[in-house]
């Protein structure tokens, strides 16, 4: 892969030169940070503004750490990965438009090192800002909730990052594929929209890459069959492998096409 070095390094100066490298994981630091400590004041909060008849005293649930993690997953699927595919659409077709990647295509470049050392970089990039925002809700769970079994946490963790790659990879094989415009329609399509499908018709199958945020959590659950979780990653797997492979050939068929 001719050059791989030097696209890893070019690829992550770039994205400290945009800030990504800050605002990414600032904003999952700051959900992971305001989930638990919303859900423990939220009675008080509620009594102040709630406006509740006198007298009525409303019994909230007692909310276990395990609760809250997979409230805070609720919140990254959908705003991390709403953040997600607007922060890395144009990662390839802007490229492409700008002119920039004109800069690349007339040296000897191996399109499989231009594709993977932006899938590398980018799952980095995500992968790291997820972690942090969930350490950081960890710290306060642990303060403000109940305690949570570490290997649970950290098995909970790497099935939901097995999710974020998928994302990540489908993001950069639309981008590869279509323009800007177009790749983060699609991408919000397959990633954000499915999922309100597969909510309400999945009962139907229980092997998907789209189930692995609901499986992440069975982690939490004792005596829980692990059947589907393994299947869901076996297939997520394949499919990510298969969409590296469409992003590669993409980005080679589609250099033509960039402006000068």
């Amino acid at each position: 892969m001719t050059g791989f070095g030097v696209l890893l390094r070019k690829e992550w100066r770039e994205h400290i030169r945009n800030f990504k490298v800050l605002w990414i994981p600032l904003v999952f630091i700051i959900f992971g940070v305001l989930e638990p400590i919303t859900n423990h004041f939220l009675p008080e909060i509620m009594k102040s503004v709630g406006n509740m008849p006198e007298g009525m005293d409303f019994q909230w649930p007692e909310f276990r750490g395990e609760d809250i993690f997979a409230s805070l997953l609720g919140q990254y699927q959908f705003i991390g990965i709403l953040i997600i595919v607007l922060a890395f659409m144009g990662t390839i077709s802007g490229e492409r438009k700008n002119g920039t990647a004109t800069l690349l295509y007339v040296r000897p470049l191996s399109f499989l090192a231009y594709f993977l050392s932006k899938w590398i970089i980018v799952n980095a990039l995500v992968l790291g800002s997820a972690c942090l925002g969930f350490m950081a809700s960890w710290y306060y769970i642990d303060i403000l909730f109940s305690a949570v079994d570490v290997g649970s946490i950290f098995a909970f963790i790497a099935t939901y990052s097995l999710w974020l790659i998928f994302v990540v990879t489908v993001v950069l094989a639309l981008s590869a594929w279509l323009p800007t415009g177009g790749a983060a329609g699609l991408a919000i399509v397959i990633t954000l929209i499915y999922q309100v499908i597969d909510s309400l018709i999945g009962a139907y199958w229980a092997v998907s890459p789209w189930k692995l945020a609901t499986y992440a959590t069975y982690w939490f659950q004792a005596d829980t069959d692990m059947s589907d979780l393994w299947m869901s990653a076996g297939v997520t797997v394949v499919v990510i492998i298969v969409l590296i492979l469409f992003g590669i050939f993409m980005s080679k068929r589609n250099a033509a096409k960039t402006t000068v």
